[in-house]
């Protein structure tokens, strides 16, 4: 049986490293994240 999944993932990892830059872009980027949480229920 095969599982589906929703997402493929090319190099796990990266995950800690690129959880880190998210991170880093939501404190320094306010308008950013402002547009994020403005369109986030769209």
């Amino acid at each position: 049986m095969t599982k589906i999944s929703d997402y493929k993932v090319a190099d796990i990892s990266l995950a800690d490293w690129g959880r880190k830059e998210i991170n880093i872009a939501q404190s320094e980027m306010p308008g950013l994240m402002a547009l994020r949480n403005e369109y986030a229920g769209k």
